[in-house]
Formats: structure tokens, C-alpha cells, sequence
């Protein structure tokens, strides 16, 4: 899948870490060896006439690298989506089989890398030219109205008159969010962007809180789409209920969130068929640095790759585009938080990929070594967050790394709010990442002078020491590391109440 809400699928016996954690590495010394080895290539060779999508990068990030990069690939027979010139990122789209070798060699003095962004076929044609922003992003087709797939059901729970179900939040006082709140609700100058599926403009517990002209549409080819409507949620409660823990609003009314005082944006980046291409996710990070968001969340990893690999060049290729996205954004003030996934494994030991690529008729089981990250969590800049339970321990999904993960947060049995006006349970890292940008929401109203990088080395110092000894009832890779660093919780349990003083 993609969200990080849901279980994934059971993998085979005969892979080094099964995807709920049910086998383990029989030896760290085979573990060693294949963490070394040549990932499994996954070929993507379409023959000609069929339109896919791809990023090509420049070598220099500016207006005129950006413009020649443009032309070689008009020149290789393909048509430019949307242009990043901030970051020399093009996105295109184009039916040449050989479109990677002709841009290539169109534009041998400007293209650093090419690479294609999926493995099938695009459904978001795009015809017209380019419309970098506002309404009008014609000419593409929106994908099959369907669910999200792997989206896991939410267990819808009633709603209880003024903010009666704050007593059931269990998550805000496991942060302490209710202290920090004590102190602040937030600021108004505070910006959230929701990376996500959209979300419900007509809930009671969000519709003050969201920022209509700061949202937007990104599942238009990657272009920024503001066409009225274009980001509501469509087949997903998934970003409705990511936003309620954010900063469902205390106004009386079923829920409250961790900074319930900020302002919202609705920055969709899921497709009606439940894909996060690299295209999207760019389009979202790129949009929240324009708007000058000051924390976004992004609960999901980019299609169609869990896992992407440097020693692949289409791979290599995407995650150079999308690590220019998010570096630009932290250096225009934006810090992200992001789930580490739900497959279960540590990320510093797990050799296998067994549901890649997702958007195929059947994935290529694959080798992967320690140069495949998962993205955007795995990136530089971007605070990376584990599951917990009401216990405490570390929820059995969620996926661990010593290095890799940076804090905890409660991520199992979330009650938050879905559309039309309801609410429900959810599980996943998916809602452990937005406990944690409500928190830093709320960094920044009572820090409003802090960059993201002092941000995270807030966050990290603030949060609350847990250590590997703690009972665990989940099963897989075992904790590694210290009290004040470890594989399960990084450098502890985020904490709210120390991010405001």
C-alpha cells in the first residue's frame, strides 16, 4: 500500500523479515552479507505508446538549467507537467519507449538523471500546457473511483455532546498533550499541511480550522491544482482523521486535538485509486515551502517502491528528486514529520521487499541492501516516527531502527474524526506521525523563533527516555540500544508538554 494505516499481507517463510515480524533473521552474519549486495533490478521498459510519467533532474538547480531540461524533453518527444526551477526537478510525461535515453542525450549538458516514477501505465494524462498554479490544471483524467487499497475499516465510534470524547483520548495525555495545552492551544500564525487524502471542509471539529486558500490538489499529474473541491477526500477517511489528531478544534464538539488552535491545510497527494507517486509527494512538499507552511505530516510511503534503491537508476533518480523537495522546504522553514511504516521490520536489517513494485499485476520479490529507503521517512530532515500502544509498548506493525527512527508516539486504536461529521479508530504509524506535528504545531507557536533543525534537536531532547527493558507484546526484531537511544523509540516518547516551555 501506500497509507500507513493497515496491515501489510503476511510475507513468505523464505524472506529474511516477515512482514509482521513472525520470522527473523536466522544469522546477523547472512544479514551482514546480503545488507551488502546488489539490489534485485525491477526493469521498466514500456513499449512505445504507452504514456508514462518520469522525473528528469537537472544538474544545476535554476531557472536556465531548469529550462534547458525542458526543452530536451519536448525535443525526446515528451510534455512537460510542471516544472520545479527551485529545485531543477521537471516532471514529464511521455509515450516514447526510448524517452529516457532521447532526453538524455537532448540534453547532455543540463540532465543529471531521469527515471521513471511507477511501473504502469498513467491514468493522469496531461494534454495542456503547463499551469504552475491556481485553478485550471486541465486535461488530465482523474484514476478509478475506488478504495484505498490496504486501507484498514475504521471502527466508527459515536460522538458525544461538548467534547465528550476527550475523555477517551488516551493518546493526549500519553503525550501530555493536555498539560501542554494548558499552556497553548497553538498559534493561528501556525500552518499544518495534511500530506494526505484530503480533508473533510464541512466536519464540525476541523472546518475553522482549515485554510481554504492554502490547500490544494496534487494528484493532477503533479501539478498544483486549487479547482474548488479538487482536494476534498474522495474513496479515504485517511486524511480526515490524520488532521482531527493534528487540530480538531476545542469548540465544544466531539474531539481535541494536539494543537487545536493552528491552521490546516489539505494538501492531497493520494490519488481516488489510493497511489502516492513521486510526482504527488513532490508537488505537496514543494507547495507547503510556496505557502510557507510551518509543519507538514506525511503518513505514507511514495509508490510504487517500499523501498527505493541508489543502485537502480530509475529509483535512484526519484529519490534524488524527492530529497531535493523536502531539503528545499527545510530550508524555506518547513519541518516534516513522517510515519515509519507498517511492515514490522528494523530498517537497518531488513534485506527483502517482497510487495514491490504496487501499482503491477504482481509485485518482484527482491533483494534490497542498507541503499534502499523507505520515502519520505528514510530522508535526511525529516523526523521519523514509530507506533505505540496505550501500554506503552511498541505496537506489533510498526516498523523500528536504530538510527532510523527519531521518537514514538501512539499510533494503535486512534479515535480522531472521518467524514461527514463522524468519527472512528484507527491503527498505524500513520497516527503516530500526527501526534507529532501537532506537537511541533505547537513548538512553534510557543518557539515561533526556532528553525526545523533546532525543532527536531527539541523534539528529540524533549522526549521522554524509554527504554529497550520495557514489557513488549509485540513480536519481531528485537530492541536495540540504549535508554536514550534505541531501535523501538529513538530518542523516547514525544512530549507535548516540554515542547511549549
Amino acid at each position: 500500500m501506500r497509507l500507513h494505516t493497515f496491515r501489510r499481507p503476511l510475507r513468505p517463510v523464505a524472506c529474511a523479515v516477515a512482514s509482521l515480524g513472525l520470522v527473523l533473521l536466522g544469522s546477523g552474519v547472512s544479514a551482514q552479507a546480503s545488507a551488502t549486495e546488489a539490489s534485485t533490478p525491477v526493469p521498466v521498459n514500456p513499449p512505445d505508446g504507452t504514456v508514462m510519467s518520469y522525473v528528469v533532474n537537472a544538474g544545476q538547480a535554476n531557472p536556465g538549467q531548469t529550462r534547458k531540461v525542458e526543452q530536451a524533453v519536448t525535443a525526446a518527444g515528451g510534455v512537460v507537467v510542471q516544472s520545479w526551477p527551485e529545485i531543477g526537478v521537471v516532471i514529464a510525461q511521455s509515450d516514447r519507449s526510448a524517452f529516457r535515453d532521447r532526453v538524455k542525450a537532448a540534453g547532455k549538458n543540463a540532465v543529471q538523471s531521469v527515471g521513471a516514477t511507477r511501473t504502469a501505465e498513467v491514468t493522469d494524462k496531461v494534454t495542456g500546457p503547463q499551469v504552475p498554479w491556481g485553478p485550471g490544471a486541465s486535461g488530465w483524467n482523474k484514476g478509478k473511483n475506488k478504495p484505498v487499497n490496504g486501507d484498514e475499516p475504521t471502527t466508527l465510534v459515536p460522538a458525544g455532546p461538548a467534547d465528550a470524547m476527550e475523555s477517551q483520548q488516551w493518546d493526549m495525555t500519553q503525550i501530555k498533550a493536555d498539560q501542554a495545552n494548558k499552556v497553548t492551544d497553538g498559534s493561528r500564525k501556525v500552518l499544518v499541511g495534511v500530506l494526505d487524502s484530503g480533508i473533510d471542509p464541512t466536519h464540525p471539529d476541523l472546518a475553522a480550522n482549515i485554510s481554504v486558500p492554502d490547500s490544494v490538489n496534487c494528484t493532477a499529474g503533479g501539478r498544483p491544482d486549487q479547482s474548488p473541491g479538487g482536494w476534498y477526500p474522495t474513496t479515504s477517511d485517511h486524511g480526515t482523521h490524520v488532521a482531527g489528531t493534528i487540530a480538531a478544534a476545542r469548540n465544544g464538539v466531539g474531539i481535541v486535538g494536539v494543537a487545536p488552535n493552528v491552521r490546516l491545510a489539505a494538501v492531497k497527494v493520494v490519488s481516488d485509486a489510493g497511489f502516492i507517486y513521486p510526482e504527488y509527494a513532490i508537488c505537496g512538499f514543494m507547495w507547503a515551502a510556496q505557502r510557507g507552511m510551518d509543519v507538514t505530516n506525511n503518513s505514507y510511503y511514495i509508490d510504487p517502491f517500499e523501498f527505493w534503491c541508489d543502485d537502480q537508476p530509475d529509483q535512484a533518480a526519484v529519490r534524488e528528486s524527492v530529497a531535493r523537495a523536502v531539503n528545499w522546504s527545510v530550508k524555506r522553514g518547513v519541518v516534516s514529520s513522517a510515519a515509519a511504516g507498517n511492515s514490522s521490520v528494523d530498517f537497518t536489517l531488513n534485506t527483502q521487499d517482497d510487495g514491490s513494485p504496487n501499482d503491477a499485476p504482481a509485485p518482484t520479490p527482491r533483494t534490497i541492501n542498507q541503499g534502499c529507503k523507505d520515502i519520505p521517512s528514510q530522508l535526511p530532515g525529516v523526523v521519523t516516527v514509530s507506533s505505540i500502544m496505550k501500554t506503552g509498548q511498541l505496537s506489533y506493525f510498526s516498523n523500528r531502527g536504530l538510527g532510523e527512527i527519531d521518537v514514538a508516539a501512539p499510533g494503535s486504536s486512534i479515535l480522531s474524526t472521518i467524514p461527514k461529521g463522524k468519527y472512528g479508530l484507527k491503527s498505524g504509524t500513520s497516527m503516530a506521525s500526527p501526534h507529532v506535528a501537532g506537537v511541533l504545531a505547537l513548538m512553534k507557536s510557543a518557539h515561533p523563533e526556532l528553525t526545523p533543525a533546532q525543532m527536531v534537536a527539541k523534539l528529540r531532547a524533549d522526549a521522554t527516555p524509554t527504554p529497550c527493558s520495557a514489557p513488549q507484546a509485540n513480536i519481531g526484531p528485537a530492541c536495540t540500544g540504549t535508554t536514550e537511544l534505541n531501535s523501538y523509540y529513538g530518542y523516547g516518547i514525544v512530549n507535548a508538554l516540554k515542547a511549549v516551555q
